[in-house]
């Protein structure tokens, strides 16, 4: 059995407690013979800002260079505000997905048939819903230059963000959104402002000629990104895959987020392109959900999307698709048992603490492998 290298990033807040329940999860798998994982743990975010005065260490950098995944809980607080903007605790998850080249961000957006209620929207239009929404994550305005804040004078100041994608750049998310919906439904909505952004235009122009040359059997459909954001809100079910740029997909996956009930629910996936001669590829997992220093240390935190983290490193970093399957099983199970956490209780339903809802769901797994 091969073993598989994680770095455990568990950040701030209430990373290092959703964190701790997937550590049980791994320890259990590995216990069990199941699957064979070695760990490490560093510092990111805040935590390391503390540590060491940047947003992650040199020495946890090669740490995620060499392993083959990276399963990552949140950054940030309060607590950072004032510090520095290049060692800020965002700054750390930025470098990661730089210098990894995790140019590939999946959310998906999984309504669990016991959580639909949940939702702000009405039952019928969430209840079954399982969308993909696949965010370019290395280019676009977060990473363009010139990033500039400018002193004027008089009082004033001028700040600049650079919108700038290549060819390339689309090229690759677009493959990625297209092969993963040949294993769907098998269709494609590309989401850009064409009508107003150049890089819109570039961006519809080369996912259509993607489409045309090597996906021609998926269909594509073309929306303006607010159009779609307005969209995803009436009727969500319309859409498969959704592609889209970095700002975009990160404002189009929060809403998303919460057509499933809660950001807690929701994990992600960031990956890179996969390496010709080993057929692997780095990759990080985290949850949707931010670091919640509000709730933190107080047993209120959701573990799910955690948990569905991991399980995403099953499906994509490890070819355990079945063990990942039986992750999301326990997950519904223990959903439909009536136990929740805090940000998705309901009347009727039972409360749980972060550690019991961890340990339900490995009771379910482990009844799975029985």
């Amino acid at each position: 059995m091969a073993t598989h290298k994680l770095l455990l990033l568990p950040g701030d807040g209430i990373g290092p407690e959703v964190m701790g329940e997937v550590k049980r999860l791994i320890d259990w798998l590995n216990s069990a013979g199941i699957a064979s994982f070695e760990t490490d743990t560093g510092l990111v975010g805040g935590s390391a800002y503390d540590a060491h005065k940047v947003s992650i260490s040199e020495g946890d950098m090669a740490k995620a260079l060499a392993a083959d995944a990276i399963i990552f809980g949140a950054v940030g607080g309060p607590k950072w505000d004032a510090v520095p903007y290049e060692v800020r605790p965002e700054a750390g998850l930025l470098r990661l997905r730089k210098d990894l080249a995790l140019f590939a961000n999946l959310r998906p957006a999984v309504c669990y048939p016991a959580l639909a209620e949940a939702s702000s929207l009405k039952r019928e239009a969430v209840e079954g819903l399982d969308i993909m929404i696949v965010r370019e994550l290395t280019g676009g305005v977060y990473f363009g230059e010139p990033k500039t804040i400018t002193d004027l004078g008089n009082g004033q100041k001028r700040a600049i963000d650079t919108q700038v994608y290549d060819t390339y750049e689309i090229e690759r998310i677009g493959r990625v959104a297209f092969e993963l919906a040949r294993k769907r439904k098998n269709k494609v909505t590309s989401m850009e402002k064409r009508n107003v952004m150049k890089s819109g235009v570039l961006w519809n122009e080369v996912m259509t000629a993607v489409h045309k040359r090597e996906y021609p059997d998926v269909t594509l459909e073309h929306q303006l990104a607010d159009s779609g954001g307005m969209m995803l809100v009436k009727w969500p079910k319309q859409f498969d895959v959704i592609v889209t740029d970095n700002l975009f997909g990160d404002m189009l996956s929060d809403i998303a987020a919460m057509l499933t009930g809660s950001l807690g629910m929701l994990p992600s996936a960031s990956l890179g392109e996969v390496d010709v001669k080993t057929k692997k590829r780095k990759a990080l997992y985290e949850p949707v959900h931010g670091s919640a220093p509000d709730i933190a240390g107080k047993g209120l935190a959701n573990p799910i999307a955690m948990i569905s983290s991991f399980g995403m490193a099953l499906r994509y970093s490890f070819d355990m698709g079945d063990l990942a399957d039986k992750v999301d099983a326990a997950i519904a199970a223990v959903l439909a048992s009536g136990l929740r956490t805090a940000d998705i209780k309901s009347e009727g339903t039972t409360a749980a603490s972060t550690t019991q809802m961890g340990e339900a769901i490995l009771k379910e797994l482990q009844k799975l492998h029985a």
